[in-house]
């Protein structure tokens, strides 16, 4: 079997930074919406919340086709960027990270939320009572007694960027040492028939996503012991 060493470490490395940077916004964001959700009522809260799970059932084709007429160069954010500052997203790890992202967002919100949930708001009031304000409440007391659940939610969100192929192949494309992903990289192996390159990366990301998952396992047994 004869494989360069390139045609490994590349779009390994290239998605863990993917991953890593797609993570890191869906933490941000995920966080934030599911601690407005799940602390206030508000008008089209039901619907807001079907719209932050609809990319775990949307097909990645079609949402790879959405992020598409948003950020393309004629989408409506795309067309801003390019006309106002020179910036295309498309067929970039740029874009790659906004596709994992948004693929993976799902999980965090939803471990978000019900960690927020599981959160007693008479432990909030009392913070509040005591002069804490909202902000304080919410880094001194709810995030230390929902961290848990968040963090499960951001290790699942890491293995799913991780394994993003649909909608980023469709705005990112398959660009070796620019965009092409583990999953890109197996996918364009096959297309070739160089099963013996296949056959290393398949292995290479499963190893991979069994240590993040069995190391955020261990994480969170340690954190709570």
């Amino acid at each position: 079997m004869s494989i360069a060493p390139a045609e490994v470490l590349v779009p390994l490395l290239l998605t863990l930074k993917v991953a890593g940077f797609a993570t890191l916004v869906a933490f941000v964001a995920g966080v934030a919406i599911a601690w407005v959700i799940a602390r206030f009522e508000f008008p089209g809260r039901e619907v807001a919340d079907a719209a932050m799970t609809l990319p775990m059932v949307m097909p990645p084709t079609v949402l790879g086709y959405y992020l598409i007429v948003l950020i393309g160069r004629r989408g409506w954010i795309g067309g801003w960027l390019d006309r106002s500052f020179g910036i295309n997203l498309m067929f970039t790890w740029q874009g790659a990270v906004i596709a994992a992202a948004i693929v993976s967002l799902p999980l965090v919100y939803k471990a978000a939320r019900a960690a927020f949930e599981e959160v007693s708001r008479q432990t909030e009031n009392a913070a509040r009572v005591l002069g804490a304000s909202e902000w304080t409440v919410f880094v001194r007391v709810t995030l230390p007694l929902a961290w848990r659940g968040i963090l499960a939610g951001v290790m699942l969100s890491f293995a799913r960027a991780m394994g993003e192929f649909g909608a980023t192949l469709m705005v990112a494309g398959s660009i070796p040492g620019r965009t092409q992903t583990l999953s890109i990289a197996v996918y364009e192996a096959v297309q070739a028939g160089r099963d013996d390159v296949a056959n290393f990366l398949v292995i290479v990301t499963s190893v991979v996503c069994i240590v993040v998952l069995v190391g955020s396992s261990r994480l969170l047994r340690a954190r709570s012991a």
